[in-house]
């Protein structure tokens, strides 16, 4: 993998945040990490019954966008995510793909009624494109549950993990 690029899905994604973002990705996959300050409108996906943005549709429309073969690309949203079987996702990645989508929605302490803590905001954040990212290299959850690649399906969960890979799930990723 050459870089990833970062680009913003709807409204309520900040540059300032995916600059941060792109400056922690670089620091773990030691890669270069780009902002693409043009967004995709996500309109297209919303589910009004569910009140909620369908983020397969979102990870199909980034396809295209990818560009070079040997590129990431990671869309973040502010927008709160679902597939048909799950109540909401965090994020969803093409295994063994170039793509891969977070949500900023439930990262949020605002979500749980709780004061906005951004210092923890950019922690999930980094937390959730690693595990995203890495499903992108064909990694599957990780049984070691402090490993980004530990699968979470609740905010305590991603809380208890590192921004960080396993050695196992490292070696995959830094592959040649």
């Amino acid at each position: 993998m050459k870089a990833v690029h970062l680009l913003g899905v709807g409204a309520g994604v900040s540059l300032e945040l995916l600059d941060e973002l792109a400056a922690g990705l670089a620091r773990v996959l030691r890669v270069s990490c780009h902002v693409r300050s043009q967004p995709l409108d996500a309109g297209f996906a919303f589910d009004p019954a569910r009140n909620q943005y369908y983020s397969t549709a979102i990870l199909q429309q980034l396809i295209p966008l990818a560009g070079e073969d040997d590129i990431r690309l990671l869309g973040v949203a502010a927008v709160d995510l679902f597939v048909p079987v799950l109540t909401f996702v965090f994020g969803e990645a093409q295994l063994h793909g170039r793509c891969a989508l977070v949500s900023l929605h439930r990262l949020r302490e605002e979500f749980y009624g709780l004061p906005p803590r951004p210092e923890l905001l950019r922690e999930r954040l980094l937390k959730e494109a690693l595990h995203e990212l890495g499903h992108t290299f064909g990694l599957r959850h990780c049984q070691d549950w402090s490993c980004a690649m530990a699968s979470t399906h609740a905010i305590e969960r991603l809380d208890l993990k590192n921004a960080a890979f396993c050695p196992r799930c490292r070696s995959v990723i830094l592959a040649p």
